[in-house]
């Protein structure tokens, strides 16, 4: 890397994550166990991931610190709390108010052993197999361009299905939730927009370039960082802010999934860092354990930096004009063009890649991410942690 990149703000241009790409939102299908946490330090997240939550949550300082540490509890009793629930398990989220994980539960039979763990307990109709046995039957077949996405709604206990608002009584939409009410237990959500991938010229910020696409860096491993497959092609060569060369992409899959890794050498190097532009402080990366849906979770991109929100649904369906992207995460975080494939987290918990959504960060929006386990797992790479 030339000497000048050096003189750059000191995490800003290593590769580190936190811009997004000039591509587009893609998918993610969860798969293997996330990586432990390491030790952390006394502080649940530095005093930018703190403030912006303070900001886009509407929280006092104390509130947000409070938050992250209930958050925390609740993603620790998430394993426990399902093996208990056995099969009469139907979901399970975080509770905002009461601070704790919810496990629903088919039958009240396990309810004790469920709250032995430090969760609390509701009764509901549908089992999670029930539920997510429908989800993949809406995944089999094509859907019209503006039906969305589709999710489980643990806490509704309802598959949800949202349809872009204009075109609910267009014939094939109606056609769709026709057959989707069929396969189970459904409901139909409108939204604004239908989701679409998310491109942007050669902007300012710390972006890394394949050709004439910007993109951003995700979260860094051991040898490189993982990004948004809609980025690049395997052996597609990389270089940085400066224009020097950085790497090449070793493997990508879109869509179907939105994930890639690209090889970092020529004098860059990464660190376990989530970069707050110059805004708010950086952020340490300690983990990748998955948030529960309610928890908190924060983005950060060369567009629009740092944003918040929580956790929507997981494993969600999105069906963008490219093909349908699987087991995605979806949040109510703004995101604008340019910030695709930076990095999504929650407290020091490395989440995933910014894939796409719609919507931006004056009026609001839904953006979703390609959670960042199975990346890892697809490719053996270890996440560069503090």
């Amino acid at each position: 890397m030339r000497r000048s990149t050096l003189t750059r703000t000191a995490l800003s241009a290593l590769l580190v994550l936190g811009t997004w790409a000039t591509a587009g939102l893609v998918p993610a299908s969860a798969a293997g166990s996330p990586s432990s946490a390491s030790p952390r330090s006394a502080l649940p997240a530095s005093a930018g991931l703190l403030s912006a939550m303070q900001k886009d949550l509407g929280l006092t300082a104390g509130q947000a610190r409070a938050r992250l540490a209930s958050e925390r509890k609740a993603t620790a009793v998430q394993g426990a709390a399902r093996r208990a629930a056995g099969d009469s398990y139907g979901g399970d989220w975080y509770d905002a108010n009461s601070g704790k994980l919810t496990v629903a539960l088919t039958t009240g039979g396990r309810a004790d052993a469920v709250r032995s763990t430090g969760a609390a307990v509701r009764l509901v109709k549908h089992s999670a197999r029930r539920l997510d046995a429908t989800r993949k039957q809406l995944d089999k077949g094509a859907a019209p361009a503006a039906v969305s996405s589709w999710h489980v709604d643990p806490e509704a206990n309802r598959v949800v299905v949202d349809v872009v608002a204009s075109a609910k009584n267009d014939n094939d939409v109606q056609a769709f939730v026709a057959r989707a009410r069929k396969t189970g237990p459904v409901t139909v959500h409108a939204v604004p927009a239908a989701a679409r991938t998310l491109s942007a010229g050669t902007v300012g910020g710390d972006p890394y370039y394949t050709g004439n696409v910007r993109c951003s860096i995700g979260f860094s491993v051991n040898g490189g960082f993982v990004t948004a497959g809609h980025c690049g092609q395997p052996g597609a060569a990389v270089s940085g802010w400066d224009g020097s060369a950085v790497g090449s992409f070793q493997g990508s899959s879109f869509p179907g999934d939105d994930y890639a890794w690209v090889s970092v050498g020529n004098g860059w190097w990464t660190v376990p860092v989530v970069l707050g532009w110059g805004t708010v402080s950086d952020q340490l990366v300690r983990g990748s354990a998955a948030a529960p849906v309610g928890a908190s979770i924060c983005r950060s991109g060369s567009t629009s930096h740092w944003h918040c929100g929580n956790v929507l649904a997981t494993n969600e369906t999105v069906n963008y004009s490219q093909g349908a992207v699987y087991e995605l995460t979806g949040t109510n975080v703004c995101a604008e063009p340019g910030d695709s494939g930076g990095s999504f987290i929650s407290g020091d918990q490395a989440q995933g890649t910014t894939s796409g959504g719609w919507g931006d960060c004056t009026s609001g929006g839904q953006t979703w991410f390609q959670p960042i386990n199975e990346v890892l797992n697809r490719y053996g790479l270890t996440l560069t942690t503090a």
